[in-house]
């Protein structure tokens, strides 16, 4: 308290209360004794105004410089001095916000303050493929999304809206940057988190903000495809097809997770039923993939870069993964600030004990890629790969004196990754969860679907099992319509194939089998199937089902952008996308039948397509 009370007698005595820009379309004022920001948008009337969150940053003075709002900040945790700098962008409905500073960052510096809407507005945020959260939603806890891995935003914005007029932020310097989930007066809300660059402050930090008055979260998305565009995220599967004529085998095709030995025989069964677009995902011996190749399969197999056991742990494991680069132990692997190494992946040992692995730092990785993979496709003839945790796993710092490492660094080293194996190996490249820095570098992510926090307990470790009791959690959030939004396929549908987790697939839950089908329709992408030879014989017909009902629309719709999604009634039971090829989906979630302007009555969980050629 007392030095914030020194840094408040060291405030500008002479500062206005509000300092004000303004062009054509919106005025920004400054309100200088809370730091806050309050935005009229001249199209609307409407006022946009944040609250403060905490007294971490204190302003010491502002002035107008050239058409700018410049500010002296405090930052009270480190003691840093902090210039900010407000700019509007021209005529457009945009500022933008700068922040720099010089010295040790110890905790987050979060600032600017937090946007707070009313009741019936709802925030916009792009956790995996895109969830809505009314900011009068008592149900939702506060958290805190980073925006430098998988497992947080994946696309660098969030918003807020009612449906029309709306808001958005875009975090233009995203590599250390977070956003927190918050409450103010009982209403959600989000503000920025700026994070270290090595214990430092580090370069300059962007924000810009974007005001709408009309398009709600279809117009937020289209404002980000336009800023992936600019900054050169944008690579379109049409493009990378031309690349490689193998893409077009992903578009439409199902994704099959299937340990059996003979999977020939499977594969045959499945054809002979009429699925006949697969990727098939487990690794397989020469022959076999051959003769998949022939059938039309894409063939693929599982791979990771980031795993390393301590070799002396071997004799307590019950195995040793092929996958693990065990010459990078312990020379490659990430070490912390505090000298010690990183554990990731834990393996529960022969005497129950967990036994962690080491993290391959991201800048050693490519060369175990080199390595491997091109001396395999001599003899394996693959044509897709997935790489695991990549895209998942956040971009990370390594304190190594041999390889060290800023989270920047980090994510340059993940995209080379994926480069190598997409374009020098010639490879259909997915990758986990997924990020829109690896757009131009895959084609498909396992994971974009499934909302990290809401799939079923231990996901990722007991894959195969199949829940027929479903959890709460599950049902309103990862597969709850009145919550999800299609973000990622807004932005970009017609760049990267979205898929469900494998943890979290189509026939995971039996009873939520048919509304997972309904989303993949709804968003144009394809289904993912798990199974060992008991779960296919005993669900053989709902597979065929599912696969003749979703597949077809993924592939018509597979290269096209797509270009809007509402909701057709006010509880969102009933919902519609529209595609740049001119496909018009229908998906009605509820128990009621829906009739379309055109009389065409949607039953109850089912769906109308528009615009296909069947």
């Amino acid at each position: 308290m007392e030095r914030e009370g020194n840094v408040m007698e060291m405030r500008d005595e002479e500062m206005p209360s509000t300092l004000s820009l303004s062009n054509k379309t919106i005025s920004v004022t400054l309100h200088t004794d809370d730091t806050t920001l309050s935005v009229l948008d001249k199209r609307t009337g409407e006022t946009w105004i944040q609250r403060p969150k905490g007294q971490d940053v204190i302003l010491r003075s502002a002035r107008i410089v050239d058409d700018n709002i410049e500010m002296e900040l405090f930052h009270v945790p480190s003691a840093l001095e902090v210039k900010g700098v407000l700019k509007l962008d021209g005529d457009l409905p945009e500022f933008t916000l700068s922040l720099s500073a010089k010295g040790d960052l110890p905790s987050p510096l979060r600032f600017p303050h937090p946007f707070v809407t009313d009741p019936g507005t709802y925030l916009v945020i792009p956790m995996n493929e895109g969830i809505s959260y009314p900011v009068d939603d008592e149900s939702i806890p506060p958290m805190r999304l980073i925006a430098y891995g998988g497992h947080g935003i994946c696309m660098a914005f969030w918003g807020a809206t009612d449906g029309e007029k709306g808001y958005m932020a875009i975090i233009e310097s995203p590599d250390d940057a977070a956003i927190r989930i918050d409450r103010i007066g009982n209403r959600l809300c989000v503000a920025p988190e700026w994070d270290a660059q090595k214990g430092k402050f580090g370069y300059k930090r962007w924000l810009r903000y974007v005001f709408f008055d009309k398009g709600g979260h279809v117009a937020i998305c289209k404002r980000y495809r336009s800023y992936a565009r600019e900054i050169g995220l944008f690579k379109t599967l049409e493009e990378k097809r031309r690349e490689n004529p193998n893409v077009d085998l992903l578009i439409g095709a199902v994704n099959v997770w299937c340990w059996e030995r003979d999977a020939l025989a499977i594969v045959r069964e499945m054809k002979s039923l009429g699925i006949n677009r697969i990727l098939w995902s487990h690794r397989q011996s020469p022959d076999v993939i051959e003769k998949m190749n022939e059938m039309g399969i894409l063939t693929s197999r599982y791979d990771i870069y980031q795993d390393v056991m301590n070799p002396e742990n071997f004799k307590h494991l019950r195995g040793v993964h092929p996958d693990w680069p065990t010459d990078a132990w312990p020379k490659d692997i990430i070490i912390g600030p505090d000298g010690d190494w990183v554990k990731g992946w834990r393996v529960r040992g022969k005497d129950g004990r967990w036994y962690p692995c080491g993290v391959l730092c991201d800048r050693q990785a490519l060369k175990y890629a080199r390595k491997r993979i091109p001396e395999e496709l001599k003899t394996h003839p693959y044509r897709c790969r997935f790489i695991d945790t990549t895209t998942a796993s956040p971009w990370r710092e390594c304190y190594s004196p041999d390889h060290p490492m800023t989270r920047s660094e980090s994510r340059h080293w993940k995209m080379e990754l994926l480069r190598f194996v997409s374009q020098e190996m010639g490879l259909v490249c997915g990758s986990e969860t997924g990020h829109d820095a690896a757009v131009p570098y895959v084609h498909y992510f396992e994971g974009m679907l499934s909302l990290g926090p809401y799939r079923v307990p231990d996901a990722g470790r007991n894959m195969l099992k199949i829940w027929e009791e479903v959890p709460e959690r599950v049902a309103k959030f990862q597969l709850g319509h009145r919550y999800r939004l299609p973000l990622w396929e807004l932005v970009y549908h017609d760049c990267v194939v979205a898929q469900w987790y494998w943890g979290d697939y189509n026939n995971k839950l039996p009873a939520l089998w048919d509304k997972r089908d309904l989303f993949n329709i709804l968003y144009g992408t394809p289904p993912m199937f798990m199974f060992n030879r008991e779960i296919w014989n005993r669900y053989r017909d709902r597979f065929v089902q599912s696969y003749k009902n979703v597949c077809p629309v993924a592939r018509a719709v597979g290269y096209a952008e797509m270009t809007d999604h509402r909701f057709l009634t006010p509880d969102r039971d009933v919902q519609q996308t529209r595609f740049s090829n001119g496909v018009i989906i229908t998906v009605n979630f509820g128990d009621k039948p829906y009739r379309l302007p055109d009389g065409t009555e949607v039953p109850p969980m089912g769906f109308h397509v528009a615009g296909v050629n069947r």
